[in-house]
């Protein structure tokens, strides 16, 4: 009985310390989880905040970039020392005559029509002129009627003069004499002169190239009536004739470009019927004065032309090297800013805005050139906004010049 005892209370004094150990070890993971378990929220906690701080910082920094007036922007195009200018011209043969008659009559025959090619002397046409004929025919029965006056006039002062030695005739008579002489002789000359007249006018009849050319107009046919305008009738035009182995262009040159111009400069045509062809000429001579009406300087360019490729009265581009003074720029006219203080232009620097006054020059339409106030490396505002200002921070979008490959 007493062994059971003792056996029953070491048994029941041993499981005490036992179970106290065991909740002190359920305890201590409950405490380690809660700790992980807050870690673990706290974790969540920053990072969600840091992610909100983040996303407002980027949110800050994207609604200032949104915030920024957003611009497109070009660099200056550099022009060279010799601008290149293209002026319409007239292209004209180097010689062009109307051919007039200088009797009346009517046309009795021509040989030659439009785009015949002749030389100097061939003849062209006949006039019939009857009545120029007659003229001509009385004309020479006067003068054969005078010139027998002459010699019977110059008989008798003769004979007027041998008898006044012997004393047979009176010096009144050897005067009478002589002066019937000299009125005959006046007569025979007028008479000549007449003669000599219709003879010209009879010359007149036929018409004869004056240089070799070509024949670019015929307005008369057999039968028509020829007027020379020795009345008030208008003159006949009968044919046009051109010399188109040189041509001559007339190119009027504005003012301003007027001190670049001299004799000797290369010029090139351009004409549309013939695309991408260019034709050699050169500045033979200026007007060496200035236009008041068009304020413009009258330049002649002479352009061979042997084989007649090119036609009179076409109308020609003339490409002109113009020496200038110094690089310019040129940059679209959509960039211009037209304020009281002047005219100006946007250029962004580090991300401002600088409004530059600038002096143009020439218009070309879509682009104008520029003399003053730029650089190369400048970059201009395209469309500027009204509301542009001097410092304003622009977001910026590279553009380049109308032409330029991108």
């Amino acid at each position: 009985m007493s062994s059971k005892a003792d056996f029953g209370t070491q048994s029941g004094g041993n499981s005490l310390p036992a179970n106290k150990t065991g909740m002190g070890k359920v305890r201590q993971g409950r405490w380690l989880f809660l700790a992980i378990g807050l870690i673990v929220v706290v974790a969540l906690l920053v990072s969600g905040i840091w992610s909100r701080v983040k996303a407002n910082k980027s949110l800050s920094v994207e609604t200032a970039k949104v915030a920024l007036t957003a611009v497109s922007v070009v660099s200056p195009k550099e022009t060279t020392p010799a601008q290149n200018i293209i002026l319409p011209g007239n292209v004209q043969p180097y010689i062009t005559s109307p051919i007039y008659s200088r009797t009346n009559g009517y046309l009795k025959k021509w040989y030659f029509d439009i785009g015949a090619r002749v030389k100097k002397g061939n003849l062209l046409a006949v006039i019939e002129t009857p009545e120029v004929d007659q003229q001509l025919q009385q004309a020479r029965s006067n003068l054969q009627t005078a010139e027998a006056n002459l010699d019977l006039a110059s008989i008798t002062k003769t004979r007027y003069q041998g008898l006044l030695n012997a004393h047979a005739v009176s010096q009144q008579d050897v005067d009478n004499a002589v002066g019937t002489y000299n009125a005959n002789k006046a007569i025979v000359e007028a008479d000549q002169a007449a003669v000599d007249e219709y003879s010209a006018l009879v010359s007149f009849e036929k018409i004869y190239a004056p240089f070799d050319g070509v024949i670019t107009a015929r307005n008369t046919d057999i039968g028509d009536l020829i007027n020379s305008g020795s009345n008030s009738a208008a003159k006949t035009d009968l044919f046009h004739i051109a010399q188109p182995g040189v041509l001559r262009v007339y190119v009027n040159v504005p003012e301003e470009y007027s001190q670049g111009i001299k004799a000797g400069m290369t010029a090139n045509l351009n004409l549309a019927e013939f695309p991408g062809r260019q034709f050699p000429g050169k500045v033979v001579r200026t007007a060496d004065a200035i236009n008041v009406t068009t304020r413009t300087l009258l330049i002649e360019v002479d352009v061979d032309n042997p084989s007649g490729t090119l036609l009179t009265g076409s109308y020609a581009e003339v490409h002109l090297a113009v020496p200038t003074e110094g690089s310019t720029f040129l940059i679209p006219v959509d960039t211009l800013l037209f304020r009281t203080e002047g005219l100006r232009v946007g250029v962004v620097s580090d991300g401002k805005v600088v409004l530059t006054p600038v002096i143009p020059g020439h218009d070309f339409g879509n682009q104008i050139e520029i003399v003053s106030g730029l650089k190369a490396d400048d970059q201009i505002i395209v469309n500027p906004p009204d509301s542009l200002v001097q410092g304003q921070e622009v977001q910026v979008v590279q553009a380049t010049l109308p032409g330029d490959s991108k």
